[in-house]
């Protein structure tokens, strides 16, 4: 798959931990993936025609829709890393520990307007609407690109009955929602494993 070059040359995939596959599901997935590599950031991920697209969100995803938060694209990852957790070892791009800060379905709401878009089309157009059903975060984002020759993104809270502004989720619920481990015991088993 052309989109998944980029991501694939920086992989080794024969290393088992990389090849994680997510459990069946029946609406298209979104995961969010806390990863401390050279600046710690949170990794946001909508499955898109069989693909993670994916945006780097540096200071995670916000409940509060006042907060605008910058998203930049990066490469397309493949759908089971939605799964990954660990570290990711020196030397490869992105090195450093990851978990998965929160994982659900999603709902594509251009879908729902009366001329439906798809994922893909909407995203090509720089608005992206979903709905998510995480166990994080709940409600309606939008991904809006903001400049088309940078192609930098905002993501941003939706208002509606899941909008709380006093709500910190990024601070307040460190934890992994497969593993209930923190970055920090992520690093720690890895390193306590690998002497």
């Amino acid at each position: 798959m052309a989109s998944l070059d980029t991501y694939l040359a920086s992989r080794n995939l024969r290393r088992p931990d990389e090849r994680t596959t997510p459990d069946g599901h029946d609406a298209p997935l979104f995961v969010v993936q806390k990863h401390d590599a050279s600046t710690l950031h949170y990794d946001v991920r909508l499955e898109v025609n069989g693909v993670l697209k994916s945006w780097t969100v540096p200071k995670g995803p916000s409940t509060d829709p006042r907060e605008k938060r910058l998203a930049q694209p990066t490469e397309d990852h493949p759908l089971d890393y939605a799964t990954f957790e660990g570290v990711i070892p020196e030397g490869q791009y992105g090195a450093g520990p990851v978990l998965v800060w929160d994982l659900g379905p999603y709902r594509n709401l251009r879908a729902e307007e009366d001329e439906p878009v798809s994922m893909q089309e909407a995203l090509e157009e720089g608005k992206g609407e979903v709905w998510l059903e995480g166990q994080k975060l709940k409600g309606g984002y939008a991904l809006v690109r903001i400049d088309d020759a940078d192609d930098r993104w905002l993501l941003i809270k939706m208002d509606d009955d899941e909008a709380d502004a006093r709500r910190k989720p990024t601070s307040t619920q460190p934890r992994s929602v497969l593993s209930e481990r923190t970055i920090e015991e992520i690093a720690e088993d890895a390193e306590s494993e690998s002497s």
